[in-house]
């Protein structure tokens, strides 16, 4: 037992090591930890997130409606960088060069002129029988290409609206919008009261129906003059509702157009449209 003893003290004391000597001793070697920070860009949108619809940027540049662009894009008349494209969706980049039949184009500011049209214009962009155009009279009106919205017939007087926005000319010229349009038509009779009332509401001209918003003799003056109110855009359809009951049409002037007036603007003239005008234009239903 007392070997035992012994054996286990000896060992004890042997399990005892000599103080450590921190000047001779040596640290610890810690490689130092080199830390890599990447920087995170983010990933670029894909040309699907930015840039302008192919149709809305030919519509911008004054050339045609979107409507009609899409037409001329599935028709191969539209290069963007040199490449034909006819995808619908394309989206035009700002660095991006488009050509539409050969000519490079590019969106324009926005111009919307009114013209007071005079008798013996036709409403188009050029005539090959050399008869006189509506835009011989607004030449001077803007440097940008702006087109008619609507058409006024040879004949037939009063406000014509010319932009190069294809947004809202197709709004003013779309039925659904119900763009008000106010005639004052001279009569080569007077109508009878019987008639005026066959003209109110609707009435089917050319087996398709026309809706008469509002009719009336012209206050103080002879019941051949006629103030006639509808938002149809067909082709003459002012002339055809009275040649429908028996009367010629002799004059006619469209003296309201989507709420725009000839209030100080004379025959034969034109006016760009105020800021306001152009709002309110954009805001109808």
């Amino acid at each position: 037992m007392n070997s035992d003893k012994n054996s286990s003290r000896r060992r004890q004391e042997g399990n005892k090591s000599k103080p450590l000597n921190r000047k001779t001793a040596k640290p610890l070697s810690r490689k130092p930890v080199k830390k890599e920070f990447k920087k995170i860009t983010p990933a670029k949108k894909s040309d699907e997130s930015s840039g302008i619809r192919l149709n809305k940027y030919i519509a911008n540049s004054g050339v045609c409606s979107r409507r009609e662009a899409d037409t001329y894009i599935e028709h191969g008349s539209v290069v963007v960088n040199g490449k034909l494209v006819t995808e619908m969706g394309y989206k035009v980049q700002p660095e991006d060069i488009v050509t539409f039949d050969g000519t490079s184009i590019t969106p324009e500011q926005k111009k919307y002129v009114l013209l007071n049209k005079p008798k013996n214009y036709i409403t188009t962009m050029d005539d090959d029988r050399g008869r006189k155009t509506v835009m011989e009279l607004i030449a001077n009106a803007s440097k940008e290409r702006i087109y008619p919205v609507g058409r006024l017939d040879r004949n037939t007087t009063g406000l014509l609206l010319f932009t190069n926005d294809g947004d809202l000319a197709k709004k003013l010229t779309h039925p659904k919008h119900n763009v008000r349009k106010l005639y004052h038509a001279s009569l080569d009779k007077k109508l009878d009261l019987s008639d005026l009332e066959k003209l109110r509401g609707e009435v089917v001209i050319e087996g398709k129906k026309v809706f008469i918003d509002a009719i009336s003799y012209v206050n103080g003056e002879p019941k051949t003059e006629i103030g006639i109110e509808i938002h149809s855009g067909r082709n003459r359809i002012v002339r055809k509702i009275f040649e429908h009951v028996g009367y010629k049409v002799n004059k006619l002037d469209r003296v309201v157009f989507a709420e725009l007036t000839k209030k100080n603007l004379p025959r034969g003239r034109w006016r760009e449209l105020t800021n306001l005008e152009v709002t309110n234009l954009k805001m109808m239903k």
